[in-house]
């Protein structure tokens, strides 16, 4: 049956665009953590030259300060992309199953035409 196959190619293109859709986040993580790291280590060098490891202090470097809040910043973007992770991993598997069920059908739809 040709719709068979039309809903079966539709599946088809539905878990991949969901698997392009979780690699995005998954690169999108792995950026804002790799930005993150780099801020953590100029707030490192920024607090060793200034000699203050206290945020709290009157002395602070005002770069360390905006540098840690940007990592704040993204170590909270970073936990809102893990919660659409889990969300778009759990739409994968549902649209696989989807399209096992759509080919499963269709084999089934081509072995009864071939007996027939």
């Amino acid at each position: 049956m040709k719709s068979r196959d039309s809903l079966t190619r539709l599946k088809a293109f539905q878990v991949a665009e969901k698997r392009r859709q979780l690699q995005q986040l998954q690169l999108m993580m792995s950026e804002f953590e790799r930005m993150a790291a780099e801020l953590e280590n100029q707030i490192s060098v920024e607090e060793k030259k200034a000699g203050i490891t206290d945020p709290t202090h009157f002395a602070y470097p005002t770069f360390a300060k905006a540098a840690r809040q940007r990592a704040d910043n993204l170590q909270n973007s970073i936990r809102e992309l893990k919660v659409q992770q889990d969300a778009a991993e759990l739409a994968l598997e549902e649209a696989v199953a989807d399209h096992a069920k759509a080919a499963a059908l269709e084999e089934r739809d081509g072995q009864n035409r071939a007996r027939a």
